[in-house]
């Protein structure tokens, strides 16, 4: 059932003063991208009549065949709380569609649907997914661009006086509440200036809008603060990289189908396939769930980041860990994942991947309950534990050879997504950095 009618919205608009409206969407690369209308467009948009220039966005299309609309989702209607001074602003998050009014296929929104149809043709309802995207928080100099300076020396779980990003959380915890997000928790993370807020699981597509409306609160917030927010995943050497976990649980109207009272751990057989799905191509879907150069830097040992693909109930080493709350809350945590993933394509592919496990009736190895960082070569070999991919050049080479992982994304994604990625590393492989010239530039 709908949260907001066109009457609601038209209402809320009136009654809060709205003056202005982004038409929100997100391009292949994950980044957010918006058209902004007057009030007076809002009919037109809730008609689905907004067009725009496809071919200026990344991965979209070419210049020929430029032309596209804008399908506002009515349930996404929120007014920014922080928009005050000459008229409110909202937004609307919109699915694209071809000028023939078919839905667009390099729509990461719209693909995320598709996988999510495949998930219903099995007789499942709803996928569930509760993030815990993570992020640095650095000052700003005289001139508002970000430094490599943190506002704080807090570790895990601190507060106040070391904690010094604790006012700057706390506000964006209350834009967030205010625009409707149940907050389950807030705390300063593993490095000094990393932090950690938590919100409520949601179905696939609301939890995918979710994070990225989230990201964009938390960078808004943070320049209030005179500071910058990051979720670039290693933005400093020799402390934990920032992920994203993703709690991910199939459910069937109101049950649970990964709980079964009374069998190994209390999971039923479609959990254990589903585990093994995610474990069968965790190498494959890394290019997406860890998209960038930096990605890799973080899937190294010794920071808590999973770089091997193995699962427990136990331990935090392994790319799965089974939180132990049980009944309703039983899920898959996915460690690997970070907060640069377009999260639409990131969870397309879990899910195909999962789906993939169940549909084929896969088995997961055996849990791997030791700590894995500590485990030798030989020892990880001979427990069968692959290494996720090291760079990503590496993952996108691994992703070629999935058809899974490619059909979760189509094929107008796959192109454009290689394409990027592949002038991405190249960029990075060609250019020389500055640790090749300390080591080099004396000692040749």
């Amino acid at each position: 059932m709908a949260r907001y009618t066109r009457e609601d919205i038209e209402k809320m608009a009136k009654e809060e003063n709205v003056k202005f409206v982004r038409l929100q969407f997100t391009d292949i690369l994950g980044t957010i991208k918006n058209v902004e209308i007057p009030i007076s467009q809002l009919g037109k948009a809730l008609d689905n009549k907004m067009m725009f220039d496809g071919s200026s966005i990344e991965g979209f299309v070419r210049i020929e065949e430029s032309d596209m609309y804008l399908f506002p989702d009515p349930d996404t209607w929120v007014i920014f709380p922080w928009t005050a001074e000459k008229g409110k602003v909202a937004r609307l998050i919109c699915d694209i569609h071809n000028a023939d009014g078919t839905p667009f296929g390099g729509d990461p929104r719209n693909n995320l649907k598709r996988i999510l149809k495949e998930m219903e043709e099995l007789g499942f309802t709803t996928f569930n997914i509760g993030p815990e995207p993570e992020f640095f928080l650095f000052k700003l100099d005289q001139n508002g661009e970000p430094t490599l300076e943190l506002n704080d020396s807090g570790g895990y779980f601190d507060l106040a006086p070391t904690d010094l990003g604790e006012n700057c959380r706390r506000d964006i915890v209350l834009e967030l509440e205010e625009m409707g997000f149940e907050i389950e928790a807030s705390h300063h993370e593993t490095a000094a200036g990393q932090h950690e807020i938590d919100f409520k699981y949601a179905d696939a597509i609301t939890a995918c809008d979710n994070i990225q409306t989230f990201k964009l609160v938390v960078k808004t917030i943070a320049r209030k603060h005179g500071l910058h927010a990051t979720f670039m995943p290693k933005p400093l050497f020799g402390v934990s990289g920032s992920g994203m976990h993703c709690n991910l649980s199939l459910f069937k109207g109101n049950e649970n189908v990964f709980y079964e009272k009374g069998s190994k751990l209390d999971l039923s057989e479609n959990a254990y396939h589903f585990i093994a799905g995610i474990l069968k191509h965790a190498t494959n879907f890394t290019a997406v769930t860890n998209p960038t150069v930096n990605s890799y830097k973080r899937l190294v040992p010794g920071y808590e980041a999973p770089c091997y693909v193995a699962w427990s109930a136990k331990n935090r080493s392994p790319l799965i860990r089974i939180p132990a709350s049980r009944g309703m809350s039983t899920r898959v945590e996915v460690r690997s994942v970070d907060p640069a993933a377009n999260p639409y394509l990131a969870m397309a592919v879990l899910l195909k991947a999962g789906l993939d496990g169940i549909k084929n009736k896969l088995t997961p190895p055996a849990a791997v309950d030791r700590n894995i960082y500590v485990m030798t070569k030989e020892e990880r070999i001979e427990e069968g534990i692959a290494d996720l991919p090291a760079t990503l050049a590496q993952a996108l080479d691994m992703m070629k050879t999935d058809d899974v992982i490619l059909s979760a994304l189509g094929e107008h994604i796959v192109e454009h997504f290689l394409e990027a990625k592949e002038i991405e590393w190249d960029m990075f492989r060609t250019q020389v950095h500055p640790w090749e010239r300390e080591q080099y530039m004396s000692m040749y």
